[in-house]
Order: structure tokens, then C-alpha cells, then sequence
């Protein structure tokens, strides 16, 4: 099976995308590890944490054998997006719509998930070639948009962030979402260093949207 084609597989099947943000690399290294401990496969570095770049290339160094799947986040432009692949990264997700770096990612063979807001936005993503659209900031609708946008374009796979909970992340799957993103909810526990309450968190979420998935 192509590489890209079995990450988007991955993605899908845990249905959960850990996004990590970080005051400083150790900590971020620290979130992955927990988050990967809980059970979440998927694990996205934004390009807001110091030295995220460095980051991506430790993790992918430190899992050589594909435990995770890492992958770079807030990720604004082409030149970015070839430096976070160049040191490992699978999946380049970004909040905006970005032609150029959607090009790059598909030359690379690489997923990536552009930001989108609305349906002509999704529509563009996917004339542009985007495998995933992140629907961000998905706090603003709720899981309604995912019903919404799918009603004239059920083909589209979905990704909300922002506003995704362990109270709603069951509504997020029910609206048909592919996956959600998670951050906060997900990795509050890091800033107390209370780095194994990230891992029960992740694990309930797994455990969630499994559920979901079944009903």
C-alpha cells in the first residue's frame, strides 16, 4: 500500500488527531509521548512551539519504526510545509488555504490538511488537491457544519478543531466528521506537568469515539 494512502488509514481508524502546543520542546516531547501512551497514532506539532521543526525530526528519529504518525501543524506556507517533511513529518496541516503548499505536499506524496471555513473554501481545498479539510475554527458552529457541508458535498472528509470535547467529540463523529483535532481539551494537564492525565485523556477520547462510531 503507498505510504500516504495507509497514514490517511491510520488517521481515520483512531479518528483523532493530537495537536500539540508547547511553551518549550520538552514539553512538547513530553505531550507526544503521553498522547502515544493513550493510545492516539496521529500527533501533530504546531509550528508555534520553539524549535517545532527540531521537534518533528526528534520524534522521527525516536520512532523510526512508524509508532506514530507525526505530522506539522499551523503550518502557513510551501517552505515550511518542505522543511517539516524534510525532517519527517507525514501530514502537513494548516488553518488557511494555501495552493502552493498544497502542491508541494502532493509532490512530496505527503497528506495534507488546509483550513477552511466555509463550503467554497472546502470545494476550492479539494480542486487543489487537499486529501483532508480541516474545518477551523470549528468552535464558531459546532458540529452542525459537518451536517451542513456534507449535505451538498458528501465526498468531502472532514476534520474539525477548535471546540472539540470529550462532552461532544461523539456529536463531531456522528455529523460524519473523518477524524477531529484536538488540542487543549486534550493536553491541558501538560501545564502542570500532569503529563499522565493526557494519557487517560486521550485514551477516553479514543474510547469516545469508538463508541460514537458503533451507535
Amino acid at each position: 500500500m503507498i505510504p500516504k494512502i495507509e497514514n490517511l488509514r491510520r488517521i481515520e481508524e483512531t479518528g483523532i488527531v493530537a495537536v500539540v502546543r508547547a511553551d518549550n520542546p520538552d514539553q512538547a516531547l513530553k505531550i507526544a509521548e503521553a498522547v502515544k501512551a493513550g493510545g492516539i497514532e496521529a500527533i501533530e506539532i504546531t509550528m508555534t512551539v520553539p524549535g517545532a521543526v527540531d521537534v518533528i525530526k526528534e520524534l522521527a528519529n525516536t520512532y523510526k519504526n512508524r509508532e506514530i504518525l507525526i505530522g506539522a501543524g499551523s503550518v502557513l506556507d510551501a517552505e515550511t510545509a518542505r522543511a517539516c517533511i524534510l525532517a519527517g513529518a507525514e501530514y502537513i496541516v494548516s488553518p488557511a488555504l494555501d495552493k502552493d503548499t498544497i502542491t508541494l505536499c502532493n509532490s512530496y506524496q505527503k497528506i495534507v490538511m488546509p483550513g477552511a471555513m466555509t463550503v467554497t473554501e472546502v470545494h476550492r481545498a479539494m480542486q487543489y488537491g487537499a486529501d483532508v479539510v480541516k474545518i477551523f475554527p470549528a468552535t464558531l458552529f459546532g458540529p452542525k457544519i459537518i451536517k451542513a457541508i456534507k449535505g451538498p458535498m458528501p465526498q468531502a472528509p472532514l476534520l474539525p478543531t477548535g471546540g472539540v470535547s470529550l462532552d461532544n467529540v461523539h456529536e463531531w463523529i456522528k455529523a460524519g466528521s473523518f477524524a477531529v483535532g484536538v488540542g487543549g481539551e486534550l493536553t491541558a494537564g501538560a501545564k502542570t506537568g500532569d503529563y499522565e492525565a493526557v494519557t487517560r485523556t486521550a485514551a477516553e477520547f479514543i474510547k469516545r469515539i469508538k463508541e460514537a462510531r458503533q451507535a
